[in-house]
């Protein structure tokens, strides 16, 4: 039993979607005990901007064709696939970056999508049904009501590819206001956030455990 981790943030002192990461890890690490855990940071360690449409490329090239720079990249790609395919559950941290995906976290789904084996055009879906926690923050509020609802583009996105592209069960537990703390203008905020980590810290917890006994049954 595999639990793969992938964290997209660019920081670690101080990262909230990190420390959700580490809350959701501790709780499916106590209901699995032993169950290895391993790591893809492409948060500190980003894939290369070049990888992608090189790792395309190879769909329409045929092989005995590619050039070293596009095996390379396929390769990488079949070893993202690997890890995922590879492990029973999925954690993915994910903050929001100008109101959308973080760059790190599409270069690594784009990068997936072009391996044969999640391909959408290939119309296969390996990893159906298998568990998915998607761990989202936000610096602002995002609710209902608020100056800038319906501006996260990124969260919607990243349940679709999870969800409906690869047909994961998905669950997701987001915390929102986590500027507030370093952000002098958000200071009447502060208590907000702090209510918002708790509850998603406490969710964190709560999900783990669950997606871990979907993997047991």
């Amino acid at each position: 039993m595999t639990l793969l981790r992938v964290d997209t943030s660019i920081r670690t002192e101080g990262s909230v979607s990190r420390a959700l990461g580490d809350t959701f890890e501790q709780s499916w690490l106590t209901a699995r005990p032993g169950t290895p855990v391993r790591r893809r940071d492409v948060g500190r360690h980003p894939l290369p901007a070049d990888v992608w449409p090189r790792s395309v490329s190879t769909v329409w090239t045929p092989a005995e064709e590619w050039t070293e720079e596009q095996r390379a990249a396929a390769g990488l790609a079949t070893e993202l696939a690997d890890e995922l395919l590879g492990a029973d559950g999925l954690l993915l941290t994910a903050p929001l970056y100008n109101f959308g995906v973080p760059t790190q976290a599409k270069a690594w789904i784009d990068l997936l999508l072009t391996e044969p084996r999640l391909s959408p055009a290939k119309g296969q879906q390996p990893l159906k049904g298998r568990p998915a926690a998607l761990i989202v923050t936000r610096g602002g509020g995002y609710g209902p009501g608020t100056p800038r609802e319906g501006w996260d583009h990124g969260t919607p996105w990243l349940h679709r590819i999870l969800n409906d592209v690869l047909a994961m069960d998905v669950r997701v537990v987001d915390a929102e206001l986590t500027l507030a703390d370093v952000n002098p203008a958000m200071a009447e905020l502060r208590e907000l956030a702090a209510q918002s980590r708790e509850q998603a810290h406490t969710l964190a917890g709560k999900v783990a455990p669950e997606l871990a006994g979907i993997v047991a049954a």
